[in-house]
């Protein structure tokens, strides 16, 4: 099995860059990761305490078993409300820079509120949270525990955060092979792996350890979307239908794809770009026909599995302490 001189140099670096960069930063000067922190994190992360009607937490839209998303195309928030984007993987999201996928918050701390208030989602205000956790006994001597005072909203996303840099995931068959072990990957996949660094194109957008260059990209999945993605934030037209590129760690635990969730296989998303999208005047111009015949899309569906880290549904850190 041979690998093309490119893909070899690019899982090289990428195999580098994460040697470099681990272990995972601890967090942000203004919120260090300590283990009191992630422990309260990870009991309100899995709690519907933080739902106006207390039906939904943020494990609705983000189940461990599925590399932290859903299987629905948008999620149901609290009294059946859909939001109006698909769920997005929280494995690794303490490397990103631009969360969301109109990159709305530069950070897990400011992310947090964004759920936590929109109508659609938990539908909560600042004085509810405050209120419902510290009349929780329990809830209250952990946040005392973890930050020395009573429950603050500032410090629920704090803690939220916390918890949410500890899922990391770097286990997968493509991690073992950029590691050395040439084993970990069949025949399909190696020819997959070329393909994405090469015939396929794919690296341009999903590059660096995590498959993501964190940018907006217009992939002309749509000729028109009303959903308008980075230009909610800049109101420039040239901006319309533009969302960040999703990492593709665990993509084939992700589905349903994109940010509107409208594409319900690898193998129909692998076909909408291997036909090049649909019109669309602010398409990117990476975007257009790839020629892929169906052995090609086969061994290119292969490698994007190989992209699983099994372990990510197993962990029991990664679950809530209490079924």
């Amino acid at each position: 099995m041979k690998v093309s001189a490119a893909a070899l140099l690019i899982l090289t670096t990428a195999a580098a860059a994460s040697s470099a960069l681990a272990p995972l930063p601890p967090g942000p000067p203004s919120n260090p990761t300590t283990a009191e922190k992630v422990a309260l994190g990870r009991a309100l992360f899995f709690d519907p305490i933080l739902s106006r009607d207390r039906t939904v937490s943020c494990a609705s839209c983000h189940d461990p078993a599925r590399a932290f998303t859903a299987p629905q195309a948008v999620s149901p928030g609290v009294q059946g409300r859909l939001g109006r984007r698909n769920a997005m993987t929280l494995v690794n999201v303490g490397d990103r820079r631009a969360l969301t996928w109109a990159g709305a918050s530069p950070n897990l701390e400011v992310q947090a509120m964004i759920p936590l208030q929109d109508h659609a989602e938990l539908d909560m205000t600042p004085d509810l949270l405050r209120e419902r956790l510290t009349a929780d006994p329990v809830y209250a001597a952990q946040f005392r525990a973890a930050f020395g005072e009573a429950p603050t909203v500032q410090r629920l996303v704090q803690a939220l955060a916390a918890f949410q840099r500890t899922l990391t995931s770097r286990g997968s068959p493509v991690d073992r092979y950029q590691a050395g072990d040439g084993a970990a990957l069949s025949a399909a996949q190696v020819r997959g792996l070329d393909l994405f660094f090469d015939k396929a194109e794919c690296f341009h957008c999903h590059t660096g350890r995590d498959f993501t260059d964190g940018l907006a990209h217009n992939n002309a999945m749509r000729v028109f979307n009303p959903d308008l993605g980075l230009a909610d934030r800049t109101e420039q037209e040239s901006d319309v239908g533009r969302f960040v590129t999703p990492t593709l760690r665990n993509v084939a635990l992700t589905g349903p794809y994109l940010h509107d969730g409208s594409r319900a296989t690898l193998r129909e998303l692998l076909e909408t770009y291997n036909d090049g999208g649909e019109p669309n005047p602010n398409a990117d111009p990476l975007i257009h026909p790839l020629g892929l015949t169906d052995a090609e899309l086969d061994d290119l569906e292969a490698f994007l599995h190989a992209l699983t880290d099994e372990s990510i549904a197993r962990n029991p850190a990664f679950r809530p302490e209490r079924p």
